[in-house]
């Protein structure tokens, strides 16, 4: 299935934005903006992970929402 066609699988609705490259539960990589968001906001932000986008969606989000400034890495391909 093509990341295009991929829906959250948090909400099971949205188009991710972003994937987990080291999730605790394997059911939960990808991820809409919506429920990053609320990831990042609710304390438990993705420290690993690739934008699928091709836009740095959720690192702005990390920036704008992240008061724990940890290091966080972006997977390259």
């Amino acid at each position: 299935m093509g990341a295009h066609r991929r829906k959250c699988d948090w909400c099971g609705s949205g188009t991710p934005i972003v994937r987990d490259m080291d999730p605790v539960n394997p059911e939960y990589q990808y991820w809409c903006e919506e429920c990053a968001r609320a990831l990042i906001i609710k304390g438990d932000p993705i420290e690993t992970y690739r934008e699928l986008e091709g836009e740095p969606i959720y690192g702005r989000l990390l920036d704008e929402h992240c008061a724990l400034k940890r290091f966080y890495s972006f997977a390259r391909a």
